[in-house]
């Protein structure tokens, strides 16, 4: 059973930057795609960013080009670094990881989230 951890949220300033990262166990991590999504207070969560396990990235249109999801297979770790923060920035920020096991079967494993306060 594969598990999550995020870390690295923390109260910014707009216009800085904040690294999150999301710690996976067990040895198959690679096969999985992972998403960061959102959740801001009073709204549903959202999907941020996407990373494929072929490496593969796609981000929503409110943090494309100042946003970057990577990936390190070898440590088992998945990165968000965001870049000019803004106060809508602001969320509960979850790490999730999904692999069509086989069509119509999904597996899913969510982290418990790492809070981002984006503030002057």
């Amino acid at each position: 059973q594969e598990q999550l951890v995020e870390s690295g949220g923390a109260v910014v300033q707009p216009g800085d930057s904040l690294r999150l990262s999301c710690a996976a166990s067990g040895n198959i991590f690679r096969f999985y795609d992972i998403v960061w999504y959102r959740e801001a207070p009073g709204k549903q969560r959202e999907l941020a960013a996407k990373i494929t396990e072929n490496g593969d990235t796609s981000y929503a249109d409110t943090v494309q080009g100042r946003f970057i999801i990577s990936r390190d297979n070898t440590r088992n770790m998945a990165y968000l670094q965001m870049n000019n923060l803004k106060p809508e920035d602001t969320a509960i920020y979850y790490c999730n990881s999904v692999r069509v096991m086989v069509p119509g079967v999904v597996d899913s494993h969510w982290g418990r989230g790492t809070q981002v306060t984006v503030s002057s």
